[in-house]
């Protein structure tokens, strides 16, 4: 399973989307701006392995920004929403009110249709994102992708019911493994976060994902059939919110 995942912009996407499609169980597909969740849905479609959701990912936000109300108007239709969030890096703080005023109607509107899955970016502004979840009861549920913040605000998010999605990449840090340690294991689930995340220098695959269950054994001090089983189980449990077509009634758990 792969719960974050550009399959879009592989450079051989199509094929990457067949490939994936054979030897995948269940992949998360996000999107980065509505229009393209657009295009991508006329040319890679979705199916019963491959959830594709509109998104507006927080490093475009300043020439995407007049889309959201096309986000708003595609959320209606799905159930996870993704990437968005917040990113508080150098780079990008600059246009971090505006990030914020995107991230925050999502939330709105997540809570006005009753609760939505959202895959979140939250580098550098861990603090940011969880208080604007805790400012709206109903969202739904959190699903935050590599997680590299504090300690203390993963203890933050772990009480406020979040999710977390871990790949090969993050796991070839020490940080991350530290990070990973401490996360709840019935809410942790394999992503790729492909073809942006790359370990030694290649892109990591869909199928790659759930290699994540060998270090997180170690990780965890258990077996390696039972680090695979736990994460099937959590994704599948995963999967099934991103089924809904009712809303999603639970509030970060």
């Amino acid at each position: 399973m792969d719960f974050h995942c550009h399959l879009d912009l592989y450079p051989d996407a199509r094929k990457v989307y067949v490939e994936a499609s054979d030897r995948v169980e269940f992949v998360w597909l996000v999107t980065t701006s509505p229009r393209a969740f657009a295009a991508t849905s006329k040319v890679l479609p979705a199916s019963e392995r491959i959830f594709i959701s509109p998104g507006l990912h927080p490093e475009v936000a300043d020439k995407k920004f007049g889309e959201l109300e096309m986000l708003l108007s595609q959320m209606e239709l799905y159930s996870g929403v993704g990437e968005v969030g917040l990113d508080g890096s150098s780079r990008y703080k600059q246009h971090f009110e505006l990030q914020k005023n995107i991230f925050q109607s999502v939330l709105q509107h997540s809570v006005t249709l009753g609760g939505r899955v959202l895959s979140i970016h939250s580098r550098s502004s861990a603090k940011e994102v969880l208080g604007l979840l805790e400012a709206h009861s109903g969202f739904g549920v959190a699903v935050l992708h590599w997680f590299t913040d504090s300690p203390s605000q993963l203890s933050r998010a772990k009480e406020m019911g979040c999710w977390f999605s871990v790949g090969p990449a993050m796991l070839a840090s020490a940080n991350g493994r530290r990070l990973a340690g401490q996360m709840p294991r019935d809410r942790v689930v394999p992503e790729s976060d492909g073809p942006f995340a790359k370990v030694r220098g290649a892109s990591v695959m869909p199928w790659e994902a759930a290699t994540v269950a060998v270090k997180l054994a170690e990780i965890w001090g258990i077996q390696r059939k039972e680090s695979e089983l736990l994460l099937r189980a959590n994704g599948l449990r995963l999967s099934r919110y991103l089924a809904s077509s009712d809303g999603i009634h639970v509030s970060g758990g």
